[in-house]
């Protein structure tokens, strides 16, 4: 299988060929409620939107492309996503509900899903304008997405030198991926294991994030391990995410892997910081932005 490159720099040094946005990232998106903690209202996330915002917070030029439903909770979603300067070209509307996760923390913070209801986005998928507009870009990154070997493949289709990552954690499938992240818990054999398999599977590199152990990256050259970095946790969720959109502002800023899987822990130890997949409530949004 053709390994993939992570040089990202090659349409930015043609004249005229710029990318429109720097990242495009595909995939859920959903209410957050968390059941225990009505005072909190409803709160934005999903794996691919976390991802997004936690881009765009870095200052990267950034897409989401997904689906809500046409009912009230689709319109939080929306001034969500605005709240946070990313545009809405990429948010459609289906006949349907949003997608809506019910969530508990404990009392270390941890969190769990106690039920989740997909909606709109559990059949969701762009269209030839859409994967037209999002091959273009410098880094595609898929999220939960259904049927997402057959996006990929359109995508290379369109732009055979695409870079393109994907959670698959939530989504299954190596084919066409630059990077995969997953996520081996605590178990740092199950991190071995799982990034072994995903390089002899044909990705370029694969990263295992490891919860507060850190994460393992693994390429061509070998592995590559980072501790992880203490802090007070208030609240786990979004913090894979942000790992996510951590590493890939860093290798966009031309890091190498183990200054990226840094980076990324970094990012998730922020994100533990706060309610939600980014800071939303008001107290949240004035210390972390």
């Amino acid at each position: 299988m053709t390994t993939r490159s992570e040089d990202t720099s090659t349409l930015d040094e043609i004249p005229g060929t710029r990318p429109p946005f720097d990242v495009a990232v595909i995939g859920d998106n959903t209410i957050d409620r968390f059941v225990d903690e009505p005072a909190l209202g409803d709160l934005v996330g999903g794996n691919a939107l976390n991802v997004a915002v936690q881009l765009s917070m870095m200052g990267l030029r950034v897409r989401y492309y997904g689906s809500v439903g046409d009912d009230a909770d689709a319109e939080i979603i929306r001034q969500a996503i605005a709240l946070r300067g990313l545009d809405l070209a990429g948010v459609r509307t289906e006949r349907g509900s949003t997608a809506l996760t019910c969530i508990r923390r404990r009392d270390d913070g941890d969190r769990y899903f106690e039920s989740e209801s997909f909606g709109v986005t559990a059949h969701y998928a762009p269209d030839e304008r859409e994967i037209a507009e999002i091959a273009a870009a410098r880094w595609v990154h898929v999220g939960m997405l259904p049927d997402a070997a057959t996006v990929r493949d359109r995508l290379r289709a369109v732009n055979p030198g695409v870079v393109l990552s994907q959670d698959c954690s939530v989504t299954p499938g190596y084919d066409d991926l630059t990077v995969a992240f997953m996520s081996a818990g605590e178990d740092e054999q199950e991190a071995a294991s799982v990034t072994a398999a995903a390089l002899a599977a044909g990705v370029t590199t694969a990263v295992a994030t490891l919860g507060s152990l850190g994460a393992l990256g693994r390429d061509a050259h070998g592995a590559t391990r980072v501790e992880g970095r203490k802090v007070d946790v208030v609240d786990t969720t979004g913090a894979g995410d942000s790992f996510m959109a951590g590493y890939i502002a860093a290798v966009l800023e031309g890091a190498a892997l183990a200054e990226a899987l840094e980076a990324g822990t970094r990012r998730g130890g922020f994100t533990c910081q706060y309610v939600g997949g980014w800071p939303q409530l008001a107290g949240d949004v004035e210390v972390f932005g």
